[in-house]
Order: C-alpha cells, then structure tokens, then sequence
C-alpha cells in the first residue's frame, strides 16, 4: 500500500485548491486526489452549457494545475475510510495511506421525492457531474417542452439559457412569490424576476408543483396545486442542494444540524488529521456565528486556501471569523448581486439595520454608448455605521462592486470610512469620480444615522 502525505477525496474547487495550495507552501509533501470522474465541470458555468458555450467541453474543469505542481491524481471512486489505520478504499479495491486526509466531496441535488412522479423517465437534476451532464445536453436537445421546478440561481440561469432556443417552450414553477428570494431582498428578487419574464420564460411564482405525471414510465405533464396542468417532455428539478456527506456518515464523522461535516476554524474534524472543505463542510454564518447553509465555489476555495496554508500546523491565521454569502447573477442582461445580510436573511436572524440607496451610472459622461444604470444598496447598523450587508444591480461591474462590499464587510468597515474610501475612475471603466455610487449610498446612509440622533 502507497502512503502519500495527503489524500484529497474529491476533485471540485475546494479540492483543486487545498492540493494546488498544498504544493505550493510544501513542495516536498505527496499529494494524491482521488476522484470519481476523470473530467469535472466549472459548478457556477453549468447553465451556460446548455446555450452560450453550447458545449460540455467548454465548461470543463480538470486538476492540471495540480498535477502541474506534482500532484498525483487517481480516478477510483472512495468507499470506505479506515480511520485508525489511516488509509482510504478505492471502487477498485485498492488501498492508499495518508497522514492527512480531505474530505472535499461537494454537494449534490436534493432528491424530490415529496413529489408524486419524480421519478419519471425524463426527469432530470442539475448534477455536478461532466458524464451526467453530458447526457442531459444531448437529451435536451431533442425536447420541445421542458418544465424547470425551482427558481433559485440554477433553475433560473438554465430556463434563460433553453428559453434562447426559439424551438423551445420553458416554464419555470416557483413556489414563493418571486424567485431568488433566498438570495436576494424582495426588491431585488422583484427586479430578477420581471428581468425572468421579459426573456422567452413562461415565469410562474407562487406555484406548488403537485404532481409530476405521465405515461408508459414516460414523463407527459406537471399538475399544480391549482389544477392547471403543463405539459412536459423533460423535467427540471432545481430545489436546492445538500452536502455530499454519505461517505462521511459511513466511516463516523460527526455532522452539525445542516447534514454538513463538522470541523474548526481552519477546516479540522474532531478526527485527528482529517479534515473537510467546500460544500460538504459546515459554513458558520459571519454575523449571526451560527450553523448557515452556503455552498458556493468562491467560499469553498476560500476555505480551502485557508486549509492547505496551514494543513501541517496553523501558519497564516484565518482572517474571517465566518462565512459571507456573496451572490451574483446575470439575467437579461442585467447584473444583480449581494452579500451579507439582507430583510429576509436578517429578519431570520433578528438583526436590525438601515438601508441606503444610490443610483447612477458607470461610465462617465453618461451619454457613452455603453453606459448602463448602476444602484449601490447598503444595509448598516443603526448603532454604528457598520455595513451589515450590500446588494448591487446594473451594468456588469456589479459584479466586482460587490467583492469590494464583500471584503468591507469582512473588515468591519463603517459608512463613515466609506465617505473617505479612495478610487480609480476612466471614463470608459467606471461612474464619475464626482458621485461613485457607493460613496454616494454612504452619504445617504450617514445622512439617515444623523436624523435618529436629532
């Protein structure tokens, strides 16, 4: 039996990092990924497979940078761990050694089994898989009417991408009354949802799918809760993913309330030398310091940067105390983004905050072709000032305004720091350097603080 260093179980983002990271900071440590596909996909590009890269193979994503460092990677799917002896199964029956052990093995797609008919032929998940994957592309080709349950970031993202199809007839089913709703406030879940309806998307919120019916094993048609029936040939279920924790459950490895893997600050199980990252692992929310559902690929490769620095002795301090959740998306067009707290999240969370707003544009003068709206939205602490949480729609620099609101966050930057924060402008980059939109929203937010103290 081989003895390595470290095995990484899984080769998505979290697991990609800790091993590149890994090389990197200890070149003379062995590093072995084990992996069940031999190809994997870019998580967040998934979509975009199914009309802008019109391409599996434009969306792929492999552990090169890995094995550019030295790393070794294997495909043979992981079945069993032995703890106390320290070695890992493989599908092919063969064992290898580890000091160190990562469980990095993503997420999956929550089974709709509440659902009468979910398991039709021709129902189908958003898998994290290139094989999976694949075959969906095909299949869906040949399907006219398709049926996406779910108006979260994926389901909404892959009914825009069908809908460009002219041949092709999408509705999506939304149980609240607007989509995005988890991620967003409802001003902007409004804002995404209506940006939804002006593509080619049949858009039905506030709309609970009871059965998914058909004939001959084959799925025919989706019956709501209301009686209206839409008829089907392929099924989309996008309700929502859970950490892929079986293998964990099996060899003992304590879970928290989210059905994630338990582990401290910088990724470590309460096993010795075992630790777990990405979406598989417990995310502690930022502000509120408890258990939070996150699993994105950005947060997964920041725990796993954190993990891989100090996988041999804690050597760089972690610098945050919990997870943000930093969100973005592009739909018709306009880009739509947020982090931190917002009504619903904060509302759950009993926390109390301002909101402030500015809307400009991004380039400067405002009559350049190119120009588009862009609005800053700030939610703060009433006490101090504290930026709690941001939310950023308009051109595609939103997307970017948002990672500079993401770290002020992180930072415990106030409104009032804001006011003397410094910035780049070029007229054909950014908003005017007279009124950048989140000094502005700052302005106003300081504005609304001194009135409560009059």
């Amino acid at each position: 039996m081989k003895k390595y260093d470290v095995i990484i179980i899984g080769a998505g983002p979290s697991g990609i990092v800790t091993g590149v990271t890994v090389k990197k900071y200890f070149p003379e440590k062995s590093v072995l990924m084990l992996t069940k596909e031999e190809k994997g996909l870019v998580p967040c590009g998934i979509p975009y497979i199914f009309n802008k890269l019109n391409s599996v193979e434009a969306d792929a994503m492999g552990p090169k940078p890995l094995l550019d460092l030295g790393g070794e990677v294997i495909v043979d799917a992981v079945t069993d761990v032995n703890l106390k002896e320290k070695y890992v199964v493989g599908q092919s029956e063969t064992r290898y050694g580890y000091d160190k052990l990562v469980f990095a093995t993503g997420s999956i797609p929550i089974k709709a089994t509440f659902i009468k008919g979910h398991d039709l032929e021709n129902v189908f998940y958003v898998k994290k898989s290139y094989q999976y994957i694949s075959e969906l592309f095909e299949k869906l080709q040949q399907k006219k009417r398709i049926v996406i349950v779910g108006g979260g970031f994926i389901g909404a993202e892959v009914a825009e991408q069908l809908a460009a199809y002219p041949d092709k007839e999408i509705t999506l089913i939304e149980s609240e009354s607007q989509c995005f709703s988890k991620a967003f406030s409802v001003k902007l879940s409004k804002i995404a949802t209506e940006q939804l309806r002006k593509t080619r998307v049949n858009v039905l919120t506030a709309s609970l799918v009871k059965e998914i019916a058909g004939s001959n094993g084959k799925v025919e048609k989706v019956i709501l809760s209301n009686g209206k029936e839409i008829p089907a040939e392929a099924v989309i279920l996008s309700v929502g993913y859970k950490p892929n924790t079986d293998l964990a459950v099996k060899v003992g490895l304590p879970l928290n309330v989210m059905g994630a893997i338990k582990v401290d600050s910088y990724e470590r199980t309460s096993i010795k030398d075992v630790c777990a990252v990405g979406d598989c692992s417990q995310t502690i929310g930022f502000l509120t310091g408890r258990s939070d559902h996150i699993m994105l690929a950005s947060t997964a490769t920041a725990e796993a940067r954190v993990l891989g620095y100090n996988l041999f002795g804690i050597r760089i301090r972690k610098h945050f105390k919990g997870t943000i959740a930093v969100f973005s998306t592009k739909i018709n067009g306009l880009t739509m983004a947020s982090a931190g707290i917002n009504e619903n999240t904060g509302k759950d969370a009993h926390v109390d905050f301002l909101t402030a707003e500015f809307t400009d544009v991004d380039r400067h003068p405002g009559t350049l072709p190119d120009a588009s709206p862009l609005t800053v939205r700030l939610n703060f602490s009433p006490c101090d000032g504290a930026i709690l949480g941001a939310e950023v729609w308009g051109g595609p620099s939103a997307a970017e305004i948002i990672n500079t609101l993401s770290l002020a966050i992180q930072k415990y930057i106030t409104v009032y720091e804001l006011i003397s924060f410094q910035i780049g402008t070029h007229p054909l980059l950014t908003g005017a350097p007279t009124k950048p939109v989140i000094i502005k929203a700052a302005e106003k937010a300081i504005m609304m603080l001194r009135k409560r103290e009059d």
